[in-house]
Order: C-alpha cells, then sequence, then structure tokens
C-alpha cells in the first residue's frame, strides 16, 4: 500500500503539456484581444477578459483529454475548471488593471499577468480539478 500523499496530477508530463495546451489557449485568448481592440475599439481589459473566456473553452477540452487524462465525469470536472478559470480570470483582470494603472503598456501588461494566471491555473487544475480519484 502507498501512503505517501498524492501530488494529484503534478509531473514534469503533465506540466509540459500544460504549457503546450496553456500556450494555445493563450495565443487564442491574445489574438482575440488584439482583434476586439483593433478592430472593434474595445478597450483592453474587456478585450482580454472576451478573449479569457473564449479560450477557457478549448483549454478545459484539451487538458481534460491531453494534459491530465481525466477519468472523471464533465459533470465532476466542468464546475471546478469553471471556478478555477473564475477565478483565473479575476487574479489575471486585477493584475492587468494594476500594470496598465502604473503605466504599463497592454501587451507586456499581459504577459505578466498570464504568468500569474498560470501558477495558478496549473496548481489548481492538477491538484483540485481533475484530480485522479482515490482508490
Amino acid at each position: 500500500m502507498n501512503t505517501r500523499p498524492s501530488s494529484g496530477n503534478i509531473s514534469l508530463r503533465s506540466l509540459a503539456t500544460f504549457l503546450v495546451v496553456g500556450g494555445f489557449a493563450t495565443g487564442l485568448q491574445y489574438a482575440i484581444m488584439a482583434l476586439l481592440m483593433a478592430l472593434a475599439g474595445v478597450p483592453a481589459l474587456a478585450a482580454s477578459n472576451t478573449g479569457f473566456a473564449i479560450s477557457a473553452v478549448a483549454n478545459y477540452l484539451l487538458n481534460a483529454k491531453l494534459t491530465f487524462r481525466s477519468e472523471r465525469s464533465h459533470a465532476s470536472t466542468l464546475p471546478r475548471f469553471a471556478v478555477t478559470a473564475a477565478l483565473g480570470l479575476g487574479i489575471n483582470s486585477l493584475l492587468l488593471s494594476l500594470l496598465i494603472a502604473a503605466g504599463l503598456h497592454p501587451a507586456p501588461a499581459q504577459i505578466l499577468s498570464t504568468a500569474g494566471v498560470l501558477i495558478w491555473n496549473y496548481t489548481l487544475n492538477a491538484l483540485w480539478t481533475f484530480k485522479k480519484p482515490q482508490t
């Protein structure tokens, strides 16, 4: 019997896959943000939040299937992912607002905000959202 505490899904493989999936989702978010700002004149924060929400759908599906190889039902993982993403969106919004208010251009401000959200999302998704069922 293994008596070591479980680290959930935290591994080099899951981290590497999470970074690839996250890179795709982040690129999607940034593209949507840029298009909304350039073509529709949407303010940076609203454009970022819209891109974040749309990219979250792709992020969920790819992380469930590829990153964490979840065996849990979507009924179990999707609400947890939604909570994690919503809190990540809050972190993104707070950091982006603070950095822009401090005078940073929206592009580097968004990159720094993304770094904070990345750490949050990987940890919570690995240990809670897609946690392997206890056997």
